[in-house]
């Protein structure tokens, strides 16, 4: 147990000393909150616990702050007190806080990571993009939050499964058909009238180019209900390779990969509407069927099956949902483009209209990425002339700066993706700086065993030694790392790892500059070494969580 966790257990023993004593009244006391406050002279940590109990307690926080501390008798303790409105400040002896670096390398790689939760199941959808063409620079940003998020909530203990929902029904598979169809046409040289609704862009003339390099021109001879049928499923098979390579690259996996199809085939898309009808949530209205989202606060109802009796993607999203409630999984998040913001009510009065917990359902909307190179907005591609492609992406700035770019700032808010400072090896690039601290640890090691210094024994290290502030304020940072993980799964904030790791780096740099390791009193040197393996095991850990690699040189 890190000393937050055992200072918070200390806190809640003695708020109940206290009410067991009749110094506070018996209620529901909010959780415990500790910060590490921003000067050494407020003690090791703050919690202003005694104001948010003053509701419940009908107390001054003053009072209530006074109350516990009077209980707060542990060996741990240096002494508490009372700041500003109410705050109490901590002041731990400091075996605590070598007891947390001991914890950290006792623990190892798995410091961070927080017991399997039995029951605490998440499904986690992101990206699930139109399988029509490639995967954009906005696209990129999905896929980076989501991979992380789902990272992030398996430390934290619960279990998770990903999902990509692959759109492979309806009019947008047609349309590929048709215009690679097209374009297979042209190769061959024979003139044909380009699709109104077609894709124009220059990947869908590469898929042709590469049925052509397998099937020659013996697809010409095929009637056209048969060409069409062959190129709606060999179109559609080379895009979505296409989209799972992409994904691949940038370190973005998913346990199920869900084909919308199969919702048609099998039935489950008029089944769900059937369902709805029967409880009465959809009704008929100028010979189409309409879902009464008005009823759970959409501005206004929607058709699912139209007029002609095909359905809306509505009514497969309303089937593909309904399927997921019935997976049993505890909660959902989706995550989608902020242009989708309309679309959470529909699909949520849905759900509640079958009688599911429309709250199982969290919909996350990711904001736009807007490019810079040189101080310029970028729209297009150079190469060729359309939106810029996650792929291109990643051959420009690479795929860690490209993940730890999209990440360093929360998902409701607009990124400015900078491309000079993401190419650039320099501090100034918070990537590169991360990743720097990382190797210069690891060229560290390696100058203590080209001396011939064993290291890594740590039970047998006295690390009372590391008595300078900036020796004391890392291993409080350290020992911050497991709540930090918990807290950023809770609040599903994956750049609150980034922001964690950036400080961490400082601290770690600040610390190099001051403090040797080589040419030092063996014990202080030993001591040193488990404090910098400590730091390298906590950077490493939350750049796996980012899907950013933790290189060892530089």
């Amino acid at each position: 147990m890190d000393m937050k966790e055992i200072l918070k257990e200390g806190i809640n023993t003695a708020l109940q000393q206290a009410i067991q004593k009749g110094h506070l009244p018996e209620g529901v006391y909010p959780e415990v909150v500790l910060e590490v406050p921003p000067q050494k002279e407020f003690g090791d940590f703050s919690s202003n616990i005694a104001m948010q109990s003053a509701r419940v307690a009908r107390k001054n926080p003053k009072m209530i702050a006074e109350a516990i501390m009077e209980e707060m008798k542990f060996d741990w303790l240096d002494h508490a007190e009372v700041a500003g409105a109410g705050f109490i400040n901590f002041y731990l002896q400091s075996d605590v806080v070598y007891d947390t670096l001991k914890h950290i390398l006792t623990t190892g790689k798995e410091y961070g990571n927080q017991p399997l939760r039995e029951t605490d199941t998440i499904q986690v959808e992101y990206v699930s993009a139109n399988p029509t063409g490639p995967l954009h620079v906005g696209h990129g940003r999905g896929a980076a939050y989501g991979s992380a998020l789902v990272n992030l909530l398996r430390a934290s203990g619960y279990h998770v499964q990903s999902e990509y929902y692959i759109n492979d029904a309806g009019n947008q598979i047609n349309n590929l058909a048709k215009s690679v169809e097209a374009r297979y046409q042209e190769l061959l040289g024979n003139s044909v009238e380009f699709p109104e609704d077609g894709y124009r862009g220059a990947d869908i003339v590469d898929t042709a180019k590469s049925l052509l390099a397998t099937y020659g021109n013996q697809l010409a001879a095929m009637t056209v209900e048969e060409r069409h049928a062959f190129f709606k499923e060999e179109a559609y098979k080379l895009k979505l390779d296409a989209l799972k390579d992409t994904l691949g690259k940038f370190n973005v996996h998913f346990d199920k990969w869900f084909s919308e199809r199969t919702l048609h085939d099998s039935g489950d898309v008029m089944a769900a509407i059937k369902e709805l009808q029967d409880k009465g949530a959809i009704y008929e209205k100028e010979g189409a069927l309409w879902l009464n989202s008005t009823a759970y606060g959409d501005d206004k109802d929607r058709v699912v099956i139209r007029d002609n009796g095909v359905p809306t993607y509505l009514a497969a999203d309303i089937a593909y949902h309904r399927n997921k409630y019935q997976r049993g999984f505890k909660e959902m998040i989706n995550i989608w483009g902020a242009d989708h913001h309309g679309y959470v009510a529909r699909v949520k009065a849905a759900m509640s209209s079958f009688g599911f917990d429309a709250n199982r359902l969290t919909v996350l909307l990711l904001q736009m990425v807007a490019l810079f190179r040189d101080g310029q907005l970028v729209k297009m591609s150079k190469r060729t002339g359309e939106s810029v492609t996650l792929d291109e992406l990643m051959e420009e700035v690479g795929v860690d700066a490209a993940r730890y770019f999209f990440l360093m700032r929360s998902l409701d808010s607009q990124l400015d993706f900078d491309i000079n400072l993401a190419t650039s090896h320099s501090n100034d690039n918070p990537v590169y700086y991360i990743q720097y601290a990382h190797a210069r640890i690891h060229s560290i090691y390696r100058q203590v065993s080209e001396a011939g210094i064993a290291y890594g024994d740590w039970d047998h290290v006295d690390f009372t030694v590391l008595t300078a502030e900036s020796e004391l304020e890392l291993i409080k940072k350290l020992g911050s790392y497991e709540e930090e993980v918990q807290v950023a799964a809770k609040l599903r904030a994956p750049h609150r790892i980034s922001r964690y790791l950036y400080d961490l780096a400082g601290m770690f740099h600040s610390f190099y500059r001051q403090g040797r390791i080589m040419g030092v009193d063996s014990q202080l040197q030993q001591a040193r070494l488990g404090l910098i393996t400590a730091i390298a095991l906590v950077l490493e850990h939350g750049l796996n969580i980012l899907g950013v690699s933790a290189p060892e040189k530089m």
